[in-house]
């Protein structure tokens, strides 16, 4: 099995658009495929349709039951603050080894590619004391690290790199999502970026449009089989 972290220098730079992304587009190459976003805040039944969850199960072809959105989600908070946080308000914490426990079970599985994607940025709190970059570092899986191309971007997308490879993580690609509001086109993002880290592999993923948006996206499999 092919695994890979799905992270990123921030939140709301793209994490999910990009994991469904290639979630389809590995299924129509033939591939199987498992996805967990084991962690989600800001998240409420009744608002269940606009979720990452909901992206994620429409990109597996998976009906939105009780069972698939524990399955893919199980720590679900409501609050739309950092997981530590969330949780709190939640009166919960995040269980670590609970929520390691949930992603080698899903190593363990027959699929050909396992797709994990982590919470807000890199060094986000998950409870008192651990970060997504110790979620990533235990699990040792390879990275895809997805950025945005707002102002800005740069210095988190190098402080991210320099994190991540501080605890010995390997980072296999850096997707730049194209923002909002980018001061200048996102390839040229990527050439700067690159002038920096000129080992690692780095595409541009422009703004997409329609209800299902990573139905259109370019092809990343190359990220994966590449």
């Amino acid at each position: 099995m092919k695994r890979l972290f799905v992270t990123a220098s921030g939140t709301g730079v793209g994490k999910t658009l990009v994991t469904a992304a290639l979630t389809h587009q590995l299924r129509r190459t033939g591939k199987s495929v498992g996805v967990l976003k084991p962690v989600i805040s800001g998240y409420s039944p009744a608002t269940h349709g606009d979720s990452d969850t909901a992206v994620l199960l429409d990109s597996l072809g998976l009906a939105h039951t009780p069972a698939e959105i524990d399955r893919l989600s199980p720590f679900r908070f409501t609050a739309p603050l950092s997981p530590d946080m969330a949780a709190a308000r939640d009166e919960r914490q995040i269980d670590f080894d609970a929520l390691l426990g949930v992603c080698r079970d899903a190593a363990a599985g027959p699929e050909d590619v396992l797709l994990i994607e982590g919470v807000g940025g890199v060094m986000v709190p998950l409870n008192e004391n651990k970060t997504v970059l110790d979620w990533i570092a235990a699990l040792e899986m390879p990275c895809l690290l997805v950025v945005g191309s707002y102002l800005g971007t740069i210095s988190h997308t190098l402080t991210a790199v320099e994190a991540l490879r501080g605890r010995t993580a390997t980072v296999v690609a850096i997707v730049v999502s194209e923002s909002e509001e980018s001061p200048v086109p996102p390839a040229e993002t990527r050439e700067t970026i690159r002038r920096f880290l000129p080992d690692t592999r780095i595409v541009v993923l422009p703004r997409l449009g329609g209800d299902a948006p990573w139905r259109n996206a370019p092809d990343l499999t190359k990220l994966i089989d590449g």
